[in-house]
This record gives C-alpha cells, structure tokens and sequence, in this order.
C-alpha cells in the first residue's frame, strides 16, 4: 500500500505531521455494548483516552503475580531477544510473552476482568497481540521515551487499524516520584506522524531505547499544549486501559521505590496484522502475536 493510500503512513519525508484519527476511539455503541465500564468510564475512555480501575486485582493476588514475576526475572536467559535489558547493564528491563512463560500469568491476561474491558471497548473479540512486564527498579530504572504504539505496531508489525488498547497492571504503588506511566490526555485523536527511516533489526535497538518512531519535540509541545500531562498513579492493583494511538512514556527512577507493571495488548479479532506498512520485514512474534 503507497503512502498515500495508507491513512497512517509515517517515517517518510524530513518533517513531521500530525492527521486526524481515521477510526473510533470505542467501537462499540449502543444499548446492547454493556461491558465492566460504566457509561461514564467509556465516556472518560473516548475523551482522554484512558481509563484507571483501582482494586481491580486483590491484593492475595498482586503478591503471588510479584512473587511470579520475579521468578522469571531470575530464570530469565539474557540471551534470548525477549528478554531486554537495560542499555548500560545485564539488569532485566523487559520480559516478553509472559503468558506463554507462566499458567499464573496466561491466566491473568485471558481473566474478564481484563480481556470483558478489551471486548467492551473495542466492540469485538479480541487476542492477546503482546504480553511483557516491565521492571523498573529502585535507583536504576531507565526511562521509556514518549510514543505512540500504533505507530510502530502499524509501520513495522502491519497493524491495519487503531482498534487495539493496553492495559497495564500495577504490582508495586507507582507514585509521582518512581517513573509512572505519563500520558498526553486528548493525544490519541491525533496520529502523529514521524521522519526517519526505520533500519534494518530496528527493535533490537529500539526495546532498550526507541530512536525511532518517536514524536519530534515540536509535535509533542503542541500535544501537551492542548492536552497536557497526566501521571498515571495509584497502588498495587490498579489496571490503567488505555488506547493504542494515546501518546505516553515514563521517566526514569532515581527513588528507593521499585516500580514494576505487567502489560497486556489486547487486539481485535478483525484487525489482525499484515504485511508491514513501512516495507521492513516483520518484527519477531514475541512482540506482534500474528496467528
């Protein structure tokens, strides 16, 4: 598909550009889209682009999950892609495909309290495209620069449409202070369209600090203009469902306090990935479910 054609092409040209959003933000309407959200939970969801439920997950179950998590931290072999580290350390950064690495894990992303949101919101069956947990631990967690997932999961994995969300699970309180999930509240009715060219393995660079297909400073500053910046907080427990297109990233952690999150990408059934629409091949599985 030419540029042209695509509604989302990016990483073409040498200057940047945002473009309206070509897809609803809920794509389910009507008196039979009842789901686990309240009416005014979708509604904050269409406008801001996320939704927080704290005490979604108990607390017995957020200390098995820690204990499982790092579990797979110390098992984690280093040599394998899908496990990423940090840019200047053998420290674990990220681990992928978690629900295929453990039965408590699958079972936490398959559970309707997650997966009936997913449903709810994107009007559709859906799968599970990406799973990971991110560590971030006290003193050393590095930061994840701002960005929007659908760029990338539309240019280098072939992601036709924005009818996908995440939903972060927090296992240790994020604060203020420890490096939270930070968003741009409004940004995802904008596609921002990025320059650059993506080279050749780019993900094996980009897990441990993304070069490309970040927003130019000048997009994100009118972004945060209009929208501005939300951190998201909240303690162990607390899901954060946000859409695919809503700009975010995370500062780095100085503080004493480790913060680790679990993510699930949740997609639908219709908008299974093709072909990629930058012309790269595609990435590895592990980050872009294509069965």
């Amino acid at each position: 598909m030419s540029a042209q054609a695509d509604p989302y092409w990016s990483r073409v040209g040498t200057h940047w550009e945002m473009a309206p959003r070509q897809d609803p933000v809920v794509w389910s309407e009507g008196p039979t889209a009842g789901g686990p959200l309240s009416p005014a939970e979708v509604e904050h969801y269409r406008d801001q682009g996320f939704v927080v439920k704290r005490g979604l997950i108990g607390e017995g179950e957020v200390e098995r999950l820690v204990t499982e998590i790092g579990l797979l931290a110390v098992a984690a072999d280093r040599s394998l892609d899908e496990v990423v580290t940090e840019p200047d350390s053998v420290v674990v950064r990220s681990i992928f495909r978690i629900d295929q690495k453990s039965e408590i894990l699958a079972h936490l992303l398959l559970d309707p309290r997650l997966r009936g949101v997913a449903t709810q919101l994107l009007g559709d069956d859906v799968y599970l495209h990406q799973s990971r947990v991110n560590f971030k631990p006290a003193f050393s967690g590095q930061a994840f620069p701002w960005h929007s997932d659908f760029e990338t999961w539309h240019i280098e994995d072939g992601m036709p449409r924005m009818r996908a969300l995440s939903a972060s699970i927090l296992l240790t309180t994020n604060t203020e202070h420890n490096g939270p999930l930070l968003v741009v509240p409004g940004s995802h009715r904008l596609y921002v369209r990025c320059v650059g060219e993506t080279p050749p393995e780019h993900f094996r660079q980009s897990l441990k600090k993304q070069a490309y297909g970040v927003p130019d400073p000048g997009a994100l500053t009118e972004l945060v203009r209009v929208g501005g910046i939300a951190s998201v907080t909240g303690p162990p427990g607390t899901v954060v469902f946000f859409d695919c297109n809503l700009m975010h990233g995370s500062t780095g952690n100085i503080t004493p306090l480790p913060r680790h999150n679990i993510f699930a990408v949740y997609n639908s059934v219709n908008n299974r990935l093709v072909a990629p629409f930058g012309g790269t091949p595609a990435r590895p599985d592990f980050l872009a479910a294509r069965a």
